[in-house]
């Protein structure tokens, strides 16, 4: 696959998610930034292809590519067993299929300190361009933890000793008053169809977010990450 933009391809090198096999850059630029991501090619072996302009357009899909491509391998998703943390933090994100909305999640969770992602297994492969870009790159670092049952994988966390909300209004708490400090997982829905029925029976407390009127609409989820991920931060930041 190809990936475009020095914002993607500098996360693919340095995330490591991914082998990088070739980057193509345009011959005729040269900037501080560009030469960072050539000289970290040249460190890991990565071929570089120096091309005009008009050969890395008709490559590219987009137009915003900067006049740089690499062509990757897909992402290596991580293992739950694999992830280590003593205070870990993980998010669990089911409905939201938009590669773009996706992306704004993952760009969230990893400035916010989230140890693991974990979604619903499906084959990711066509929409990764996309989210790498969306994510400005996060999701080359963050861990992403795709699950076969994830009512499941709630379950055996739970044995682990992490507890588990759900961003759902009903029978719930305010957030900011969640204790966001021990061992956790949040669990997000997207708005049009929210978290199933199964995975809501694991759950251990609801937790939601004031609105300053009587606005009756869901948040999207990338919002609602951002809001619920960023009070994890503040509170173990105390």
């Amino acid at each position: 696959m190809i990936i475009e933009g020095n914002v993607s391809v500098k996360a693919a090198l340095l995330g490591q998610q991914r082998d990088v096999l070739k980057m193509y850059a345009d011959r005729n630029k040269r900037d501080r930034d560009l030469s960072f991501i050539i000289h970290r090619a040249e460190d890991r072996n990565v071929p570089v292809v120096y091309m005009d302009r008009e050969e890395i357009d008709a490559m590219a899909e987009g137009r915003t590519h900067g006049g740089l491509l690499a062509e990757v391998t897909p992402a290596r998703w991580q293992k739950l067993e694999d992830i280590r943390a003593e205070q870990p933090f993980y998010a669990l994100v089911e409905g939201v299929e938009d590669p773009f909305n996706l992306g704004y999640v993952m760009r969230t969770l990893h400035s916010a300190g989230c140890t693991a992602l974990l979604l619903r297994n499906r084959d990711w492969q066509k929409a990764e361009s996309t989210i790498i870009k969306a994510s400005a790159g996060a999701s080359e670092y963050l861990n992403v933890v795709l699950s076969d049952d994830l009512p499941e994988t709630v379950r055996t966390l739970k044995k682990q000793g992490v507890f588990c909300y759900a961003a759902m209004r009903r029978d719930a708490v305010v957030y900011h008053e969640a204790d966001m400090k021990r061992p956790l997982l949040i669990a997000i829905g997207g708005e049009m169809r929210g978290l199933s029925a199964k995975l809501l029976q694991e759950i251990d407390q609801n937790i939601y977010i004031p609105y300053a009127n009587d606005f009756r609409n869901a948040l999207n989820a990338a919002a609602a990450t951002a809001v619920l991920a960023f009070e994890v931060q503040r509170q173990r930041s105390l």
